[in-house]
């Protein structure tokens, strides 16, 4: 990762001012490959080979990664030595003497302790479980899917192989099939399964050992049976492991005469059984699979599909060698693991990255101890450690677990769950689990928090430090514990408030009530209770909007002018006017613990800074101008901040900054009489917080969808779609109705599908969760598929008990469970009754009636949902997993789903996540460069996020940067892992794995793989029909990849179906739509009906003339192929007058697209390569010239033919038109390469002055990154992608975004503003008072083309 940027001068400084991973974070990237050398490992049996190692590593980090080698694994417990020395392990090894590439270091076997001892035995037990090929379906997780050649292999090895030989795809997967079978989503073939090693491995009866063995070295005895069927007893010793003379009838430990003592015990075992020593040499050399696929995932990713005969993939594994029961003598103490993780050191890069390892294997550890605790404590083999059956706690491998009180004034049971939810925002050892119905939470036992009261009180610096309770003291601990909340208030935008307690005593607060600070033993400080650490919603809190909060003495304040504050409307208020009416908000939800998310806070905040700056553009205008009063620098500005302020309801008066308080709307908080204006302005602050959501985010996300192809497909895409707009969940009902109020609906009919479906499943999950507190263990399978037929078939009512009974009496006997459902409550549920609790369910919720009707036909009816796709989200959000096969869900006469396709139930984890910083800005920065089209730079960033962070949508990113410079094998490389990785990590059914399927075809089309890409394109469409249906905007994106890549006759029906759902979801007019109309055009031509490919054609011309103008690449395209078509027409309709159709073949071969211009147009439609945007109407352009040559005459420039020059020490230098200095993308100068990735992160703040950016008609105008330029000049300003200027960077200052915007006409600008980082002043919204000279116009200094395009 060569650094491509020159070295010294302005674009040195530019670039650190651009990346933020620029400067010591660079060098860092380059000594952790400079650091790399090779050496040569020997010894302790294994053959010699190289090992690759950093400089920086500790010896024991040498160790663990040759413990991983093939070479090496299952051997344990060795040491390093160097010339003859045996290495400290925590010595680095850049400070070894002697160490250097090429040197020899040899594994030395040291002696086994009783701990060692098993823990080798444990690796050996690990190897010979070698994972099969549906061992991670059985495990629940997603399954791993098959890299670099055996991709094929995969692919094929599913449903879709059924497909006819000319490679026509097959007809389940054709436009218009209802047919969904499940059998084709995953690998269910009979292929190999893992060699058969041992026929068994068991600790031996002769254990324990008696003392007397025991003081001669004796850890273990083991028995082993192997393929040829002998038996032996082995003993395991210091010095390794060795066959003794015992058999089952006499004990005798002495070692065998022809038994030497192996370290490691496969040596010993491939001496007495050679079935063993082949199956072992065959896995050794087996082909080495990619680390992608090898290295295990952070979390559990739950698969809702299991193997589909569970039985037969169960096998031996050897678990009665006791490896799987060895508990640890001291449960692991989770909080100090994170805490010590956390203290790490973080000065250098590579100290950064040891870090956020550590971070990373801590956190998943103990989402997986969670997990299995979970398990343990729900199926009854962990008693209660309090004796409370009303909340039972349970301490279990070092975790505290617990369900919570529930509270009725937060609303009992869904309250509590609410509260689990909302902590786990704010504590970070903490994880909650939902299993069987129950949810519990699970925490590290924090340190000091077991002692006495009496301890307590012998040390108060040791108790209650903050909080309500905590009373008055005075103690450098508790002031340092303020300090370290008043940061952190900062950052979440919490306001310092006052509470009075019930003895009239102030208590100051930066969190809520509820919050408690102490002192640990350890010397932390911890903060508990956190669950109501944001704002309160005020759309539901009705009951408070009543009631008064604030203790006043001053009553007459409360009743002045009360019915004239009514007749100004509910704007004085903080409602906009006629919101209850019209939004029916505020109303009371379930639970009272409805709190706004810091998406929401962020955005809120971005709005009233906009709000702030456009009332004092107004104030100043009003008072002689905005440039008059920024050069005078009297109290007009001051006024206007301060004017300004108070209108927005910042919380300071000289400085734009917005804060909350979290009390507000809390019933049982009380304010001080002086903070009385104070509440007041915070509870305006929240109705206007809690307005914006359905005033403003909420149609924002209807516009999103309203315009993308990516909209979200299932329950998952669409809560994080919702998320990243600060919506909450409980705002589905509302989402809903402005889709059913848009004039748009039937153009939203895929999210509004999404959003009934999401209801649905939430609905019924809270209604299964119930159901199943009345269920006994051993009739949980049938009672789970008796709900899911009640759920799914209409009218379903169960089979009569005794009948069931005797049939499977008859088959095989009765169970240990047979007669249960005789007299269980579950049993007797009907599909009316349950659909009447979710209706119930639903309105409560979400505020919604009669949308689920009667039954799951109504769904399938009126909105599209398909059952099956319901059945894939209820599994997912319950943990249910089922058996592979294909389900018929609309069959009265027999339940489609019996016990048997239950296989299990899964506990669902919900945890935090740990961020990777130095990855992330990496992956930001890249972002920046690729939207201003330095592809070079972005890749080396995008290399080095991949490097220091194994992610998905880095390895998306960098394919497509890859496939834009040209390197179509390293993008089909990349985009393998982040295939790869998105199944692994995300899910194989997981939208976002869907579209890298789709991005996967493209490039492996690109390298002349043809069949693999159709694969690719057919497995993406066999997912998104089942995730959400053939009704959405994406299939229309594969259905044109499909009608591109495929020969045979199915080409037509992909097209024409692709061009359908664009029509039908963007209109005629659309970008989408004239693709495909073009597409659709092409095809015609190939097929000989030129005239409905003129037609096509025509259509497809009107939407590129109107979208982007005449003089556009695209449209003149267009217009070419129909001269093209029409002129062959016209020479067919002349050749079969005159002599037949003999010409029309030759014709139709002529007109077929050659595989470059099928490359390109799958680029385009994937939106791998978007298309640049540029506005023809010349009534913008004639406006825009005419104000940019004001402007610019004002401010001394000379304007000749639209072209601005500067005059610059008596020389007069202008841009030459024609040149630039910017790199350009492909597609038709266009430097910006769009992610399409739904995770994508907005670009790092930008603060060097020697650049500024506004938005010219909707595109980019910013300063370029040359490599020529002097120090102090700017050779250019990128217009629509080309750079078009020259001036000095003296002139080019830095202004605020929205004032550009203003200049530009520009409303639809996104604004980040720093002054919401940090404190700031007027000068934050005005531009520097030195003079007018310094402004740049339209966001750029220097001169611009007369009509803004770049040149072709």
């Amino acid at each position: 990762m060569k650094d491509k940027v020159r070295r010294g001068g302005r674009n040195h400084a530019k670039t650190d001012a651009v990346s933020p991973t620029g400067g010591k974070d660079d060098v860092g990237i380059k000594q952790l490959e400079d650091t790399s050398f090779p050496v040569k490992i020997q010894g302790a049996g294994v053959e010699p080979f190289d090992l690759q190692v950093h400089g920086f590593w500790l010896v024991q980090d040498a160790v663990m990664t040759l413990l991983l080698k093939d070479e090496v694994c299952p051997r344990s417990n060795l040491s390093l030595a160097l010339a003859g020395t045996t290495l400290d392990p925590l010595a680095e090894l850049q400070s070894l003497k002697g160490l250097k590439p090429g040197a020899i270091i040899r594994l030395v076997e040291e002696p086994y302790t009783a701990r060692s001892a098993r823990h080798h035995l444990a690796r050996v037990v690990e190897l010979l479980r070698a994972p099969g090929p549906q061992d991670a379906l059985r495990e629940g997780r997603s399954p791993n899917s098959p890299n670099g050649k055996s991709l094929k292999r995969s692919l094929s090895n599913t449903k879709t192989e059924t497909s006819s030989q000319d490679g026509a795809p097959p007809e389940f997967l054709l436009p218009g099939s209802l047919e969904r079978p499940l059998m084709g989503l995953l690998p269910h073939s009979s292929q190999h399964d893992a060699p058969s090693y041992l026929k068994d491995l068991s600790l031996s009866c002769w254990n324990p050992i008696p003392g007397h063995r025991k003081l001669q070295g004796d850890f273990l005895y083991i028995t082993v049976v192997t393929m040829e069927g002998r038996r032996c007893d082995i003993t395991s010793c210091p010095k390794g492991f060795f066959i003794n003379r015992s058999t089952e009838e006499l004990f005798d430990p002495r070692p065998s005469q022809s038994s030497p003592v192996c370290h490691c015990l496969t040596d010993l075992l491939c001496q007495i059984s050679p079935a063993f020593k082949q199956a072992l040499t065959k896995l050794k050399n087996r082909s080495q699979l990619p680390s992608v696929e090898v290295l295990p995932t952070p979390y559990h990713t739950l698969s809702w599909l299991g193997p589909p005969c569970a039985s037969r993939t169960h096998k031996n594994t050897f678990s009665r060698l006791g490896m799987d029961d060895q508990l640890e003598t001291q449960a692991p103490d989770w909080n100090e693991d994170l805490q010590a993780a956390r203290d790490l050191p973080q000065g250098s890069l590579e100290e950064r990255l040891r870090r956020d390892k550590t971070l990373l294997q801590v956190n998943s550890a103990f989402a997986r101890a969670v997990a299995q605790g979970a398990e343990t404590v729900v199926d009854g083999f962990v008693e209660p450690a309090n004796g409370n059956p009303e909340d039972p706690a349970f301490l279990w491998g070092g975790l505290f677990i617990s369900q919570g009180a529930a509270s009725t004034m937060f609303g009992g049971e869904r309250g509590r769950r609410a509260a689990q939810r909302l902590e786990l925002q704010g504590v970070q050892a903490y994880t909650i689990v939902d299993y069987r119905g129950v949810r519990l939470s699970a925490q590290g036992l924090a340190p000091g928090l077991e002692g006495s009261d009496r301890d307590q009180a012998a040390a108060p610096a040791k108790g209650l430090l903050y909080g309500v309770n905590a009373g008055p003291q005075e103690s450098p601990q508790r002031m340092r514990l303020l300090e370290l909340l008043a940061v952190s208030a900062k950052h979440l935008s919490l306001q310092r408030y006052v509470v009075v307690t019930s003895n009239n005593y102030k208590v100051p607060l930066f969190t809520s009530v509820d919050a408690q600070g102490l002192l640990g033993a350890d010397g932390r400080f911890y903060i508990l209770d956190v669950f109501r650490t944001f704002p309160a919603d005020a759309n539901f809190c009705p009951d408070v909007e009543r009631e008064g909060q604030t203790v006043t003495e001053d009553e007459e304040s409360n009743k002045k002018s009360e019915e004239g504050e009514e007749e100004k409307g509910c704007v004085k208020k903080g409602w906009p006017e006629n919101y209850h009416s019209d939004s029916g908000l505020p109303k009371s939800f379930p639970h009272g613990l409805c709190r706004l998310r810091p998406e929401l806070v962020q955005a809120f905040k971005e709005h009233k800074h906009c709000q702030f700056t456009q009332h004092v553009r107004e104030l100043l205008e009003e008072n002689g101008g905005f440039e008059e009063c920024a050069i005078a620098s009297d109290s007009r500005s001051t006024n206007a901040v301060r004017a300004a302020c108070k209108e927005v309801g910042s919380v300071s008066n000289i400085i734009f900054e917005m804060r909350f308080n979290p009390s507000v709307f809390s019933p049982e908080v009380s304010f001080p009489p002086g903070d009385s204006k104070s509440t007041k302005l915070q509870e305006r602050l929240l109705r206007e917080a809690a307005a914006f959501i359905v005033t403003h985010q909420i149609p924002a996300f209807v516009e999103y969808c309203l315009h993308s192809n990516e909209a979200p497909m299932d329950g998952a895409s669409l809560k994080q779609a919702l998320h990243q707009r600060g919506i909450s969940l409980r705002y589905l009902g509302h989402v809903m109705t402005a889709i059913s109020q848009s004039e748009h609906k039937e153009r939203l009919r895929h999210i509004m599908r999404a959003v009934i479906g999401d209801i649905f499943t939430r609905s019924t999950r809270r209604v299964f969760n119930n159901f199943l507190q009345g269920v006994d263990v051993p009739s949980l399978s049938a009672a789970v598929s008796h709900f899911l037929c009640c759920l799914l078939v209409p009218h379903f009512t169960p089979t009569p008990v005794g009948e069931e009974t005797k049939k499977k009496s008859r088959r095989r006997g009765r169970g240990p469970g047979a007669g249960a459902a005789e007299s269980s409550p579950w049993s007797t549920l009907t599909g009316a009754e349950l659909w009447t609790l979710l209706c119930q369910e639903a309105a409560e919720t979400y505020n919604i009636s009669d949308s689920l009707g009667s039954g799951p036909n109504h769904l399938v009816e009126h909105y599209g949902l398909q059952k099956l796709s319901l059945l894939r989200e209820f599994c997912l959000k319950t943990g249910v997993q089922l058996r592979l096969r294909d389900y018929i869900l609309d069959n009265q006469n027999k339940a489609p789903i019996g016990p048997d396709d239950v296989l299990n139930i899964f506990p669902v984890v919900k945890h935090n996540e740990m961020p990777t910083v130095d990855a992330s800005k990496a992956h930001r920065a890249a972002e920046g460069f690729i939207k201003k089209g330095l592809l070079d730079q972005a890749h080396e960033k995008l290399k080095e996020a991949t490097y220091l962070f194994e992610s998905c949508f880095c390895h998306t990113l960098l394919a497509k940067v890859a496939f834009m410079q040209g390197k179509a094998a390293e993008a089909r490389s990349v985009q393998l892992k982040a295939v790869v990785i998105s199944e692994r990590v995300l899910g194989f059914d997981h939208p976002n794995t869907i579209q890298q399927y789709a991005l996967l075809a493209v490039y492996v089309f690109a390298g002349g793989e043809t069949a693999l890409a159709q694969k690719c394109l057919l497995r993406a469409r066999l997912l998104m029909l089942t995730v959400h249906g053939e009704d959405h905007p994406y299939i229309a994106t594969v259905d044109s990849c499909l009608g591109l890549v495929l020969t045979g006759d199915q080409r037509g029906q992909f097209l024409k179906n692709a061009l359908r759902l664009n029509t039908s979801f963007f209109g005629s007019s659309h970008l989408h739509t004239a693709l495909s109309e073009h597409l659709v055009a092409h095809w015609m031509c190939s097929k000989g009906d030129y005239r409905s490919a003129m037609t096509h054609e025509k259509e497809a011309l009107a939407a590129f003339t109107s979208i982007f103008g005449e003089d556009h690449a695209q449209t003149r395209i267009s217009k070419e192929l129909l001269c093209t078509i029409t002129k062959q027409a016209v020479k067919v309709e002349r050749s079969l007058r005159q002599a037949g159709a003999d010409c029309t073949e030759q014709a139709v071969e002529y007109l077929s697209s050659k595989s470059d211009t099928v490359l390109e147009q799958m680029v385009l439609v994937t939106g791998i390569r978007s298309i640049t945007h540029r506005d023809g109407l010349q009534e913008y352009w004639k406006k825009h010239k005419e104000l940019k040559a004001a402007v610019a005459k004002e401010l001394g420039f000379i304007v000749t033919n639209g072209v601005v020059t500067l005059i610059v020490n008596g020389e007069e230098k202008s841009s030459d038109p024609n040149t630039g200095s910017g790199k350009e993308a492909e597609d038709e100068g266009s430097p910006a390469v769009e992610n399409a990735s739904d995770s994508q992160q907005e670009q790092p703040e930008e603060e060097s002055s020697e650049k500024s950016a506004a938005m010219t008609n909707g595109h980019v105008v910013e300063p370029a990154e040359t490599e020529s330029s002097a120090p102090n000049e700017v050779n250019g300003n990128i217009v629509n992608g080309e750079v078009k200027s020259n001036a000095t960077a003296d002139e080019i200052k830095s202004e605020s975004n929205g004032v550009n915007g203003e200049i530009n006409g520009a409303c639809d600008i996104t604004v980040k503003h720093s002054v919401l980082k940090s404190t700031g002043t007027w000068a934050d919204v005005v531009s520097k008072a030195n003079g007018a000279a310094d402004t740049a116009v339209n966001g750029t200094a220097g001169s611009v083309t007369a009509n803004g395009e770049a040149e072709e």
